[in-house]
């Protein structure tokens, strides 16, 4: 049977992320709600201190690391596993000597040239993202003619890229970037063809929570002021798939509806 997916919760420790921005800015809001998700099943909790929704400016290291640095070394403390959520190699850096297991850029390692060495040092798993340019610029570069293969050829070419750099090949998980650089259409086609990005030889961590295409499907709206965010049920769907599909990892706001989806997904698998 194939492995189950590791959850990992978003924290955003943000003003302007796209769905939680501001609502977890002061650390020991940030920290209760890493222990909430921890007590949820979050095997990891993914901390970040800058949004990276589309348009979103880039935020100076000195406040990213006030942000998240306490709030990764309370709950290292505490015993959860934490991934950092950052584009910056100082703040990677830091993260890690305060007890962060992961980091997780969605650059790849590409809009910091420090990154690979930090991470080849640090020796933890680094989550490498598909990404054409940063958020302010990033909806003008959703341009392919086939998705699937330009993805799958940009991530090994990234993956090649960072081993040169020294990073070792059982580090690296690829993240092929769902909303970055991509419409509905892109997002759903990487969706359906998991498995040639599986071909890489990386495990696979997938970020579609409350994103915009969710939020496109029918009956969404019908859905808006029932209490949940009417993105986790489809999210919670997306999820179960991408665990057929073999995913290593899945990156959630909602992860209770996570954990029930995978329980879903190992019932099924237990009666075939």
């Amino acid at each position: 049977m194939p492995e189950r997916p590791r959850i990992f919760g978003v924290l955003n420790v943000t003003t302007d992320s796209f769905s939680d921005g501001g609502r977890f800015l002061a650390a020991g809001d940030a920290i209760a709600q890493g222990i909430r998700l921890a007590e949820s099943g979050a095997d990891y909790i993914d901390v970040g201190g800058e949004s990276t929704r589309p348009g979103a400016d880039r935020v100076p290291a000195e406040v990213e690391q006030a942000r998240v640095l306490p709030v990764v070394a309370a709950l290292a403390e505490r015993g959860i596993a934490v991934s950092i959520d950052t584009m910056n190699a100082d703040t990677a850096r830091a993260a890690v000597e305060a007890g962060a297991a992961v980091v997780n850029d969605v650059s790849g390692g590409l809009a910091d040239a420090g990154m690979a060495a930090v991470v080849a040092e640090a020796g933890v798993p680094f989550v490498a993202m598909h990404w054409r340019g940063p958020s302010s610029v990033m909806t003008t570069l959703a341009r392919y003619d086939d998705v699937v293969a330009e993805v799958r050829t940009e991530l090994a070419e990234r993956r090649s890229r960072l081993i040169d750099q020294g990073v070792a090949p059982e580090q690296i998980v690829l993240d092929p970037g769902l909303g970055f650089a991509k419409d509905a259409e892109h997002n759903w086609r990487l969706l359906a063809h998991l498995d040639e990005l599986h071909d890489l030889g990386s495990p696979l961590l997938v970020g579609a929570s409350r994103k915009r295409f969710l939020a496109a499907l029918p009956g969404i709206a019908e859905a808006q002021g029932s209490g949940a965010d009417p993105r986790d049920l489809p999210t919670a769907v997306v999820s179960a798939l991408a665990a057929l599909a073999g995913v290593w990892a899945l990156r959630v706001h909602d992860v209770a509806g996570t954990r029930t989806a995978l329980d879903v997904v190992d019932a099924w698998r237990r009666g075939a």
